[in-house]
């Protein structure tokens, strides 16, 4: 019997979007025809969360295969190199693969090509570590030098606006031409892997006229907001109530929060339609028969659920992300029109695509293969350190979420409340569950974490206020490209304000 040829593999990765907002999970609003479609070539996997929903994290752990123990970063560290281990990209390159990526990276230093054979780079205008990447290359050839952010909109807010320039020089068509430029140039005697990350539906919200013009036809769903908010302290800090606050005094209607959110849907159905070139791409070329397609997001964001905004939080619409994964026409693994409940995190992708590859899985990945026997009984996430820090236990049912500023804990039972408006920690008779899944945390804590600890026992830190502070900077807003920003020590973003100017 002749051996079954390696299978090209394609990983589509985006920024920001929660698992919730794709038709074929029922989303009453979010239009996803080509998400929906793979998702019924494949599986879909219900019960897939970030690690560390937060960006740079969550891609050290994407393309190293472990958790953030290991590769050391569990907050933002926008200027730590990439650990001393095998990567995606290397390993599949040590197989025989070729390997490109085009799009968002986001390692240090930038143009580190982590193990891929080239990098077509977006790194959305971060121009203080002294690069000019390939998308601001791109828009000079177009006659537009420097305009990228003349739509002044921030990185970090939720204001919006459409698209100021041609349709053509929008990042997610940029970002879908140059992989389908990548796969047609391809060296035809070799496997490929290809990684095209696209940057949207992160903030700035600047959809094509046109998408917005779409989502006119339809009703805009509200946020979910849970009964726990209404109390005294209502769990909404690690930073959301700073960067929120900024929102909230510009859009705390609810038709202003729905006009957000039809911006962002906007974003999704543009990435959605331009992977249907993607496909088209593979299907003409005669490669789609043989390639591995995995569509994922890095973490979600929160969308006004809940008061809350963006992501570094664990409830479901921030660390719930989307996972499809698609097989070859002879596939006898993946399989079609399947949906998995097992618990898988961005850990898994790593060892999942080497495995459908048929390719070694180096000894360092902690993740497991998503298509393999073996399932966890439990999901650990972390974000943060300090005051900022925030941990949650997921074990198919309930989730734990817990925040050491006032040792406080959150349970929910996302079985009978998936949009988690009932907080159980106090519930007499979810008592045993609750401490059933503080002790797993506490068998996973390190580091830092560990001064939480008194005695064996969580005691976490002492409670305080979060009162947000000055924004003079519209957090990271970026403005004229043209000639270049200069190389600076400025930090990529200020995630909280000054402690001293924070605390009353």
């Amino acid at each position: 019997m002749a051996t079954r040829p390696n299978p090209n593999v394609l990983l589509i990765s985006t920024d920001h979007w929660p698992a919730a907002l794709l038709g074929v999970a029922g989303h009453p609003v979010v239009q996803t025809p080509t998400l929906d479609s793979l998702a019924r070539s494949g599986t879909r996997y219900t019960n897939a969360y970030a690690e560390c929903p937060v960006c740079i994290p969550a891609r050290r752990t994407l393309m190293t295969g472990t958790m953030p123990k290991t590769h050391d970063d569990r907050v933002f560290k926008e200027k730590l190199v990439m650990p001393e281990l095998p990567t995606l990209a290397q390993t599949f390159r040590n197989a025989g693969y070729q390997a490109t990526a085009v799009g968002k990276l986001h390692v240090y230093p930038q143009r580190n090509r982590i193990g891929f054979d080239d990098v077509i780079l977006d790194e959305e205008g971060r121009t203080q570590y002294g690069v000019i990447d390939d998308y601001e290359i791109f828009l000079a050839d177009q006659g537009a030098a420097g305009q990228q952010f003349y739509h002044g909109m921030s990185n970090n807010e939720y204001g919006w606006r459409p698209w100021h320039l041609p349709e053509g020089t929008h990042a997610t068509n940029w970002a879908t031409q140059q992989m389908a430029r990548t796969i047609k140039r391809r060296d035809p005697d070799r496997p490929a892997f290809w990684f095209v990350s696209y940057r949207h539906p992160h903030p700035p919200l600047v959809p094509l006229q046109i998408y917005l013009d779409f989502y006119h036809q339809l009703e805009i769903d509200d946020p979910q907001i849970g009964r726990w908010t209404d109390e005294e302290n209502c769990f909404a800090i690690c930073g959301n109530i700073a960067r929120g606050a900024h929102f909230q005094q510009q859009a705390s209607s609810a038709d202003q929060i729905r006009l957000v959110r039809r911006a962002f849907y906007a974003l999704c159905t543009h990435i959605d339609h331009q992977l249907r070139v993607l496909i088209g791409t593979l299907r003409e070329e005669g490669l789609l028969s043989n390639t591995v397609i995995c569509f994922t997001s890095d973490h979600g964001d929160m969308l006004g659920n809940h008061g809350m905004w963006a992501k570094r939080l664990f409830y479901e619409y921030s660390a719930n992300i989307p996972m499809i994964l698609v097989g070859t026409d002879d596939d006898d693994q993946v399989g079609i029109n399947r949906v998995d409940h097992r618990l898988v995190g961005w850990c898994d992708v790593m060892p999942t695509l080497l495995d459908l590859a048929q390719v070694e899985v180096p000894a360092t990945v902690e993740g497991l293969s998503m298509v393999g026997g073996q399932e966890r009984d439990w999901f650990y996430g972390e974000v943060g350190e300090d005051a900022f820090s925030t941990r949650m236990i997921h074990d198919r049912r309930y989730k734990l979420i817990y925040y050491p500023v006032g040792n406080q804990r959150q349970l929910f039972d996302l079985e009978q409340d998936p949009n988690e408006l009932v907080d159980l920690s106090t519930s007499p008779s979810h008592q045993q569950k609750l401490e059933d899944l503080t002790q797993i945390l506490i068998s996973q804590l390190y580091g830092a974490d560990l001064e939480w600890m008194v005695d064996g026992e969580l005691k976490g830190l002492p409670d305080r206020d979060f009162v947000a502070g000055a924004n003079k900077g519209l957090t990271s807003q970026r403005g004229d490209h043209f000639p270049p920003p200069p190389r600076t020590n400025m930090r990529q973003i200020q995630w909280f304000s000054d402690d001293k100017k924070r605390v009353p």
